[in-house]
């Protein structure tokens, strides 16, 4: 991805692991759409990066596809214990602070076009502006979610030596980046 190594760059911002792939080795399953309708998460209708209002999952498996290269990467958090809440959701704090500084130097060297993905929908506005029928406050920043798009991140593994599962009282979170 021209001159910059953004796996290097994904390491060094303290991933656990990153690897460059084709996008064509990516793992597509529309059900990730009726796990969203279910809101499990309270975002579905809620924000802008989250479904329905992030689009189509056809048209976004098309745009990722469309795309040549993914760079993906993993945190790895340790818990307490399995029903750690507080940790779990303090790992995806601190994954998806560093995706958005991979972002911004993902845009910086690749420009606007740059698709980043992260853990869940974007997180930037405490109430996402959806909610008060606004546009959106960080349109350049904002960040959706792998499976919005239809990524199945749980088979990211069977092309990286990354792993879903990385062991008992532990969680993994995954992000992307895609040109």
């Amino acid at each position: 991805m021209r001159d910059f190594d953004f796996v290097k760059a994904c390491l060094d911002a303290g991933a656990h692991k990153a690897a460059e792939i084709p996008t064509e080795q990516l793992t597509f399953n529309e059900i990730f759409r009726s796990y969203c309708e279910q809101n499990s998460c309270g975002r579905y209708g809620k924000n802008y990066t989250c479904p329905p209002h992030v689009g189509e999952i056809a048209g976004l498996i098309r745009d990722i596809q469309k795309r040549e290269t993914a760079v993906v990467w993993q945190t790895v958090h340790c818990l307490e214990d399995s029903f750690d809440f507080e940790g779990m959701t303090r790992g995806k704090d601190i994954h998806n602070a560093m995706t958005l500084r991979i972002a911004e130097q993902a845009r910086a060297a690749l420009g606007p076009d740059v698709l980043v993905l992260g853990a869940g929908g974007c997180f930037l506005c405490e109430t996402c502006a959806v909610v008060t029928q606004e546009p959106c406050r960080f349109p350049g920043k904002a960040i959706s979610s792998l499976e919005a798009y239809g990524i199945d991140v749980s088979k990211i593994g069977t092309v990286t030596d990354m792993k879903y599962i990385n062991g008992v009282n532990t969680v993994t979170y995954f992000s992307g980046l895609f040109c």
